[in-house]
């Protein structure tokens, strides 16, 4: 990846049959991958890039947010979520499907149950949804012990590799996402990896491609040897609106000191209440 400070924003796709070039405009850098990326990959990827550039016109991130504060004592981490648009008059609706529950017991995510979701909390009307997981590294991606020497997009592939309900392997399950984004940086000291990715819901109907896919942002940290992972997610035709509100719950997540309610992953694993 080469990164190039500008003082003006510019988008320019390359898009050729051997091996197609693609700028992604962050709000302080161009970033130049090269991939081998299929025809659709393309699409979705290049329509995702409309954030970025809203993202730097301030259209959006610039808007006043209130944000509420949500703190898992048995897990031990908290993040922020949106509530409110003062500005708009918008309200977030906001329902908790899975309480704050201990790893033992909590949903899998994918037949070897080795990643579940330990808390979420979803908003139907506007198709947002936030969500916490916990799970071991997969060891195919994290190969060392030493976390100082993970980077972000390994991190990203062990968690994704877990992360379907269908019983396939693992490489199938990352096909069926794309990684636009990652990077590490450090929260009190640790490493926290951020990653950005699609998740594609039908890959042959081009027509209604903005219904494709859902657009995510995430984080990760480890602790004890888990992973604990952040998500929060739209449809990419609403990343544009939503996306930057989401990218502020996701950089709040962090592990909290652990109280007398913390379970550790590891404690009681035949126990499911």
């Amino acid at each position: 990846m080469f990164h190039f400070m500008l003082s003006e924003i510019w988008l320019e796709t390359l898009l050729s049959s051997d091996s197609p070039a693609i700028i992604l405009v962050t709000h302080d850098a161009i970033s130049c991958k090269i991939y081998d990326y299929s025809y659709l990959d393309l699409c979705l990827i290049l329509s995702s890039l409309k954030y970025y550039t809203n993202h730097v016109a301030g259209s959006v991130a610039g808007e006043d947010v209130k944000m509420a504060s949500f703190v898992d004592e048995i897990n031990a981490y908290t993040y922020l979520y949106p509530m409110e648009l003062p500005s708009k008059k918008f309200l977030f609706k906001w329902v908790e499907s899975r309480k704050p529950e201990r790893y033992s017991s909590a949903a899998p995510l994918s037949p070897n149950a080795r990643l579940r979701i330990v808390s979420e909390r979803v908003d139907i009307i506007d198709n947002l949804i936030i969500s916490v997981t916990i799970g071991p590294p997969n060891v195919q991606f994290l190969k060392s012990k030493d976390k100082s020497t993970w980077n972000a997009k390994d991190v990203a592939d062990s968690v994704l590799s877990d992360k379907s309900a269908l019983r396939v392997t693992s490489s199938q399950r990352m096909a069926e996402s794309s990684v636009l984004d990652a990077h590490t940086s450090k929260v009190d000291g640790e490493p926290y990896w951020f990653y950005e990715y699609l998740i594609r819901k039908s890959p042959t109907n081009l027509g209604q491609e903005p219904n494709l896919y859902r657009h995510y942002v995430a984080s990760t940290a480890e602790r004890e040897g888990y992973l604990y992972s952040i998500s929060a997610s739209t449809l990419g035709k609403q990343w544009d609106e939503m996306g930057p509100f989401l990218e502020k719950s996701v950089a709040s997540f962090h592990l909290l000191p652990p109280t007398d309610d913390y379970v550790p992953p590891y404690k009681d694993p035949w126990r499911f209440w």
